[in-house]
């Protein structure tokens, strides 16, 4: 199955839906109650993301009868079924509210990201901008683009490579067991400069639209990923896992490395990682 422009468009507004219905009426409105930890202090669910997965995952049976939808939530309730993911003829991946710390703070940095999975291959990919409302949308094969409301569509494409020294570059090493957490760290001046959003919904956007040279990511949880990661592909982008091998849906660790391209990839490891 491949996704055409008018369905990519109509899982756009899926997404903007749900954000519009139950996302920003509780952005910086969040009674105590409404905020929860899940596996850590660091881990957090709230009412909002509950809520629009529920409404998202609703959507999205209503209009393909008999997929599989892997939501953030849904999983932290019955981890079994991410393991439905890599065998389905037809299953999405969700992350209602991408950044749900920067979101519980009142933050202004979240998103809502979606991913469409055909027998384990990523065909599409959206990442909606609940406060900018615009989606940045990927389709395997053609491309990656902003989409407004209205329909107004802008290509996105990743940095042209630099040398280290000129690279920005989003590093969540939050995740990181040592002593790689302390190496990482300790290179990051290696960089000329670094950002850390606590959302990689933002982050993704960031280094397909060129903002950044690369992002580097330890924690693999496939909503989290397979968003960003097509879209950061479709902008032209080359990514791969810390020990080379291809990202694959059903990963969950080994790491993450985007940059521009192969060889800014290979720079970028020997920098920071090697």
């Amino acid at each position: 199955m491949r996704f055409t422009h008018a369905q990519a468009s109509d899982l756009a507004a899926l997404l903007r839906e749900a954000a519009r219905a139950e996302i920003l009426p509780r952005f910086r409105r969040l009674s105590a109650e409404a905020i929860r930890s899940k596996s850590s202090p660091m881990d957090l669910v709230t009412d909002a993301d509950e809520a629009a997965e529920r409404q998202i995952t609703a959507a999205l049976q209503a209009r393909f009868p008999g997929c599989v939808v892997v939501g953030e939530e849904a999983c932290a309730a019955d981890p079994s079924l991410l393991g439905r993911l890599a065998g389905a003829d037809l299953a999405f991946v969700v992350d209602p509210v991408d950044g749900t710390a920067n979101f519980a703070a009142g933050v202004p940095l979240f998103g809502c990201m979606a991913a469409a999975v055909v027998k384990g291959e990523v065909v599409g990919a959206w990442i909606h901008d609940p406060l900018g409302d615009d989606t940045a949308i990927a389709l395997r094969g053609e491309g990656a683009w902003i989409e407004t409301p209205s329909g107004e569509r802008s290509d996105l494409r990743v940095a042209a490579p630099v040398p280290v020294e000129r690279m920005i570059g989003a590093v969540s090493w939050t995740w990181m067991a040592e002593p790689l957490r302390s190496q990482v760290t300790a290179r990051l001046p290696r960089l000329a400069s670094g950002v850390q959003f606590r959302c990689a919904a933002h982050e993704y956007r960031l280094v397909a639209s060129g903002g950044a040279h690369i992002v580097i990511y330890n924690r693999l949880m496939p909503w989290d990923h397979l968003p960003g990661w097509l879209l950061h592909r479709e902008a032209g982008g080359y990514s791969a896992r810390f020990d080379g091998s291809e990202y694959q849906p059903e990963h969950t660790g080994g790491g993450l490395l985007a940059a521009p391209d192969r060889e800014s990839w290979q720079a970028a490891r020997e920098a920071l990682l090697a």
